[in-house]
């Protein structure tokens, strides 16, 4: 979707920090970080929200999740802990319209 900036940073058509990548997920660091590490892992084709996924989604999601194992491990948090968080819908403080996890980590996460 070409009004979607994630889509748009998807496409590498808006730069980026990438942290990770693989065939179905791109993680990136968050432009305004509520943690000291703020990643956003965002699934490559392009879901809407949790609330609009169908259950063929839920593998593309579960790619997300295994995703933040392995950025949890390389950025040395896999024993410390993190926080995962999804925002849905507008009064679930979802501003970007494309699912995405926050990773929080680096101290006592509150929000994202």
């Amino acid at each position: 979707m070409k009004d979607c900036v994630f889509c748009r940073i998807i496409a590498r058509e808006t730069a980026a920090d990438v942290e990770y990548e693989d065939d179905a997920v791109l993680a990136f660091r968050d432009i305004y970080p509520k943690a000291p590490v703020h990643v956003l892992i965002v699934p490559k084709r392009h879901i809407a929200s949790v609330m609009a996924m169908e259950a063929a989604d839920a593998e593309t999601l579960g790619r997300c999740l295994y995703a933040a194992r392995k950025l949890g491990e390389a950025k040395g948090f896999a024993e410390r802990g993190y926080r995962l968080r999804v925002n849905c819908g507008p009064e679930g403080g979802q501003v970007v319209y494309h699912v995405h996890l926050h990773f929080l980590a680096g101290g006592r996460t509150s929000g994202a």
